[in-house]
């Protein structure tokens, strides 16, 4: 993991705990199960991106892939006591000021890929108040673009029907993931029409992330 800032605080023995606590919730409460983590590569950058209707997404999210760290962006309100702000920097989470375009988060991001990290995000920017996805937002395609690292897109289905936004507590409702096929950066840079056309390149992302099916059997 790259190591500037915030990021030298990782503690790798925490994040291993904390995701094997994570795992035997979420398998003994919601029966996660999860198809083709044989698209996440086992090493090198890339970046997971997926859609986002629920708290438990990011902690969802972190189980796909089970011999890597993965970095979440997060916003930084979840830094709200002291509890927090001593937890997510050691667990690798990067603080996203959605208030404003937040450059140095972005480059943080960046940096981290560009030292071979696993980096996940959520297009869309914020949860789906119904569920439904959403289109993504610019500053996601910036990321994407200027990173130059495979993406990999994943849908999750269950968290919304789990815990949806404005939920107080959670229900025992099933989870899964569909992880699709790499993303590779000549397809990003071949969907923007125009250079800098960063939308364009979320875009593309985020109809990868709708074209993934439900898990059925």
């Amino acid at each position: 993991m790259a190591a500037t800032g915030t990021e030298s605080r990782f503690c790798p023995w925490l994040y291993w705990t904390a995701r094997r606590v994570v795992w035997w919730f979420l398998r003994a409460v919601h029966r996660l199960e999860i198809r083709g983590t044989e698209n996440i590569p086992w090493r090198g950058p890339v970046i997971l991106a997926a859609n986002h209707c629920s708290y438990l997404d990011p902690p969802v999210l972190a189980m796909v892939s089970p011999n890597r760290n993965v970095r979440f962006m997060a916003r930084d309100t979840l830094y709200s006591n002291p509890v927090a702000r001593w937890f997510f920097p050691r667990v690798g989470l990067i603080a996203l000021d959605r208030t404003r375009g937040d450059l140095a988060a972005l480059r943080t991001a960046i940096s981290s890929l560009k030292g071979g990290d696993v980096v996940a995000l959520f297009p869309e920017g914020t949860r789906s108040p119904d569920g439904q996805l959403k289109e993504a937002k610019g500053g996601i395609g910036f990321l994407i673009a200027k990173s130059q690292a495979p993406v990999v897109p994943l849908r999750i289905f269950g968290t919304y029907e789990a815990l949806p936004k404005g939920a107080a507590r959670p229900r025992a409702a099933r989870i899964s993931v569909r992880v699709g096929s790499v993303i590779t950066p000549e397809e990003i840079r071949d969907s923007m029409p125009e250079k800098g056309d960063y939308a364009a390149a979320a875009a593309l992302v985020m109809k990868r992330i709708a074209a993934l099916e439900p898990i059925t059997d």
